[in-house]
């Protein structure tokens, strides 16, 4: 049975993970899109370090990006600075430093699925609903995004599962408050921390069924994408 510390370590990592999703789909919207079709504009030389950036994440150490996340957010960093003269306190060791961390920790497993999906697209679409008179915007809403339905939907699940399981990041920033930065990896570490075995088993064994859900997921949709194609 899950103890109140539990439960609200779950509740917390979903807030979290939902929060990180949808603001990642939509902040990502725009670099996704410029990254897969920028090849011809001006600024097309920026892509490959713009693509490095977001793709940074997947290779640096969860404490590295930590450590510096917690300094920029400490009262003597940039950002601590900013957040102490509006009068917000600093964000380390709060539920908003959180997000930040798991913003930039996940953005390549949305932003990724989002350039490959746009990528897919190709040409022909677009300079069908250019020939039907409809404008950049038009064609973009009507026509690249339900096309990139499937690159939506792997990237939501992707970021959302890759939030829920964070800790080198999420310990780094956030600490271990309970009910305001404690999430469900930082709660089976406590456990096993105080020799709790059976409570980290519960929560563990919970992480490890969803992960795998998550992914069987994704594989049989892409399976029966590709067998629909």
């Amino acid at each position: 049975m899950l103890d109140a510390n539990g439960l609200a370590a779950i509740r917390l990592s979903i807030e979290l993970a939902l929060l990180t999703t949808l603001i990642l789909l939509a902040a990502g919207t725009p670099v996704a899109w410029w990254l897969a079709r920028a090849r011809a504009s001006p600024l097309a030389w920026l892509r490959a370090p713009v693509r490095a950036l977001v793709a940074l994440p997947l290779v640096l150490p969860p404490s590295v990006l930590g450590f510096y996340l917690l300094v920029g957010m400490g009262p003597n960093g940039p950002l601590g600075q900013l957040t102490q003269a509006l009068g917000w306190g600093t964000l380390a060791f709060s539920f908003w430093g959180l997000l930040i961390g798991s913003l930039i920790y996940s953005l390549p497993f949305v932003v990724q699925p989002l350039i490959n999906a746009f990528e897919a697209i190709g040409e022909r679409p677009l300079e069908a609903a250019a020939t039907l008179r409809a404008g950049p915007l038009d064609a973009f809403w009507h026509v690249a995004v339900p096309l990139a339905r499937p690159g939506y939907l792997t990237g939501a699940v992707m970021g959302f599962a890759h939030t829920l399981g964070e800790f080198g990041v999420v310990l780094m920033i956030g600490g271990n408050l309970p009910g305001q930065t404690r999430t469900i990896a930082v709660q089976i570490y406590d456990h096993v921390e105080s020799l709790e075995y059976a409570q980290a088993h519960g929560l563990a064994a919970g992480m490890l069924v969803f992960s795998f859900v998550v992914l069987l997921a994704l594989h049989l949709l892409q399976g029966r994408r590709s067998a629909m194609a």
